[in-house]
Order: structure tokens, then sequence, then C-alpha cells
């Protein structure tokens, strides 16, 4: 399909720095594969960073000759500044970028955009990290790039997987809204608009790649990765404090989650407590039998007990009482073994109460008693689990944005393993 710029659904940026020997075949690439693969209107976006060799006049000879590419130059450098205004300025449906040595295979395309094309998702982002994705670089960069992307979920609590693979789109209206709140103007860039997006409960779209790494690569690894530490202290700081407005962002554009559905009645509850109890008196019963072949009745009761409780405060939590999600997960689980020891106690005392009476009871007799004790010590975790560790669960649901908000995630991120070559179309 001919490029026009009416009613553009696409607009490609390029950011370019001293790229004279790259460009022209670079961008010859990029306007073929899209001619031949997209069915949507688009246009190549080529944003110099203030460059000091020809590749102004190659990129103005290249806007000359090929329909859909146009120029915008800078007289500053930075990445994050090139894509501020070249997504700023740009009348497209979805706005996207790529870095110039073309480092991630063109297919990536149309899986990246289509979900945003059709509303579904609001950011699109390459990952090289995926299972399915095929990456050629270095050990000494693999190594940097997973230690960066573990220390940013570990500390700013995100969930997509690779915050700097440079491919990337956005739809427009997102953009207009998150682009006046990143301040970096640099590489830190694009996990920047990341964090916020996601704080903001934006859908984040994953598409694994295929990347090869560029050994020209002129990114001074030492000095962006401590811009990217004191860029993550930063944004950490502006959330908490407030000074960076995301409640707005997530009032307009933000995907709350779905209201968690009503609990079962307290007759359901106790049917699907019986059911997992059962099941976990016989997996009790199973691995108890296991372990006391080669451990002390006691030790193997107390394991076969922790082991199951654990299970069982999952299995309770999802299906008894309702709860779902990822908040309150840890705090369910030490209520439940709180629970769990005051089982343990139940039970352990009737081991002790068994070897009393009859001091050369078997692992059969042990068993029948510990049975009767951990039927007992369900009751008693029913009971607790309801009114004391689920209680919180039948809460009304606050429907406003929450409070928390600037502390953790509320967004979901999708991802795909397409790699299609199917043209893009919207209706």
């Amino acid at each position: 399909m001919k490029p026009t710029t009416d009613a553009l659904a696409l607009d490609v940026v390029v950011p370019v720095y001293n790229e004279q020997g790259t460009l022209d075949r670079s961008i010859r690439t990029l306007h073929q594969y899209l001619s031949r693969e997209l069915e949507v209107n688009w246009a190549i976006t080529i944003a110099d960073n203030a460059s000091i060799d020809a590749t102004v006049d190659i990129a103005t000879a290249l806007v000359a000759e090929l329909d859909g590419v146009r120029l915008i130059h800078l007289d500053e450098k930075g990445r994050g500044r090139a894509l501020k205004r070249a997504w700023g300025e740009s009348t497209a449906k979805v706005v996207a970028y790529l870095d110039v040595d073309l480092s991630t295979d063109l297919a990536g395309i149309p899986p990246l955009i289509a979900p945003l094309l059709s509303g579904h998702s609001d950011l699109a982002i390459g990952t090289r990290l995926a299972l399915s994705s095929r990456v050629t670089r270095g050990g000494k960069r693999e190594f940097i790039s997973r230690s960066y992307n573990f220390l940013l979920r570990r500390t700013m609590g995100v969930r997509f997987s690779d915050a700097q693979c440079g491919f990337k789109a956005m739809r427009a209206e997102v953009a207009a809204e998150l682009l006046p709140l990143v301040e970096d103007d640099g590489w830190f860039f694009d996990t920047e608009l990341l964090i916020l997006a996601e704080r903001a409960g934006l859908r984040i779209h994953e598409v694994p790649v295929d990347w090869i790494d560029d050994p020209d690569s002129r990114v001074d690894i030492a000095s962006t990765a401590m811009a990217d530490l004191r860029g993550m202290l930063r944004v950490g700081r502006g959330l908490v404090n407030g000074r960076i407005p995301i409640e707005r962002v997530y009032a307009e554009l933000g995907r709350r989650p779905f209201e968690p559905p009503t609990p079962p009645t307290f007759f359901g509850q106790v049917i699907r407590f019986g059911a997992i109890g059962a099941l976990s008196t016989v997996a009790y019963a199973l691995i108890y039998l296991v372990l006391s072949s080669f451990m002390a009745g006691q030790l193997a009761n107390f394991l076969a007990l922790l082991i199951t409780a654990i299970a069982n405060t999952a299995a309770n939590r999802r299906f008894t009482f309702g709860v779902r999600g990822r908040a309150g997960v840890a705090r369910h689980q030490v209520q439940g073994l709180i629970v769990f020891g005051l089982a343990w106690l139940l039970t352990s005392g009737a081991l002790i109460e068994l070897h009393a009476i009859n001091p050369n009871a078997g692992a059969t007799a042990e068993l029948i008693a510990l049975t009767f004790a951990n039927l007992l010590a369900t009751v008693l975790r029913f009971v607790l689990l309801r009114v004391w560790v689920f209680r919180s669960h039948r809460r009304p649901v606050d429907a406003s944005v929450p409070a928390e908000l600037a502390l953790r995630p509320v967004t979901t991120t999708s991802t795909t393993t397409t790699t299609s070559h199917e043209k893009v179309s919207v209706s």
C-alpha cells in the first residue's frame, strides 16, 4: 500500500545521531518492508539528534526520493528528546520507534502494532528476554541487560520484562498523556515511560523478537547504567511523594482491575472447604507415609502438615473464599501457617497421647490417630480462615483510584509469541 500522510495509522520514528554509514540502507530496508507487509497508512520519521556528519544530507535525499518519509531536526542530542518531539508532532493513531541499525527483525512490527490499532493494548514493546526470543549478543551485554531488568523489577515493582529494547509503540492518546510526565531525554526515557505506564494501569503488550547485537554500538554502558540508576531513584521518589501526577492518567486511561466476584455462600464455602480438606487429608497421609519410612514420626508429621497447609491455604484462598490477585498473598500464608501451628499442636498431642497409651504403636496406628486429629484441625482451620484470615475480603470494594497506586503496579502485561508476516489491517 502506498504510504500517505492522510489519516495515518502508524508513524515509525527512527532516532539518529551521526549515522551516515547506516542510514540510507536501513531506511530503504524499512520502507520496502512497510510497503510490502502493511495495509494501513504509514509514515517513517527520521529524527536527527544534532548530527555533525552527513546524516542530515542523506536523510534529506531520502525524503525527496521515498514517499512517506519525513525528517525532523533537533539541535540537542538525546533519544528521549527526539521521541518526545516526533511522537508529540505525529498525527498517526499509533506511534512507534526502532533503532536505526535494525537490530530487531522487522517481522516483529505487525504483532507489535496490531493490539494497539485494535485498542486491545496501550503500549507494546519488543522483548529479548522471552523464552521464544532469538538473540545474538555477547555475554557481557546479556548479563548487563538481564541484571538491569532484574533490578528494575525488584526495586520498582514492575512486570514488563525488557525495558530497553529499541522496539516500542503506543497509541497516540496514551502518548499525549504520558510524554509530558517523562523527564528523561536520554537512554532512560524508555524505562521511565514504561514505569509510568504500568503505574497508570495501562496494558503493556510484549512481543518476543529476533535480535542481533550491533557490534558498532556507541553506547557507553557504564555511564548509561549510572544514569539509569539515578533515574530509577528520581522516578521512585516522584511516585512516592506524589510529584508525578500519575493518578490523573490512571483516572483517564487506566484499565481498572475487575471487581472481585461475590464470594460463595456459607454453604458453598463449607462444601468447597470440605472438598479441599478431603484432598489435603489424603495428600497429608501419603506424604506422611513416605516421610515416616526414613525419619521420625514427629518430624514426618510436621513436614507433611507444613506442605499440605501451604497448598491448603492457597486453594481455599482461591476457591473457597474467592480471593484473587497477588494482594495479601504473603499475609494470608503467614496467617495460614499460624493456623497450621495450632493444627500441628493438635496432631502432635495425638501422637504423644497414642505413645503414652501404647509405646509400641506402629506407623498404621500413628496414621489412624493423626487422621482423626487432622479432621478436628480441619474444622478449626475453616473457622479461623473464615473469621480471621479472609475476613477482610468481605469488605465493600472501593471503586476509587487505589491510594497505594504509587507504590505498586496495577496493570496486566500481555505477552504474545506471534511472529507472523501477515499484513496488518484495520477496519
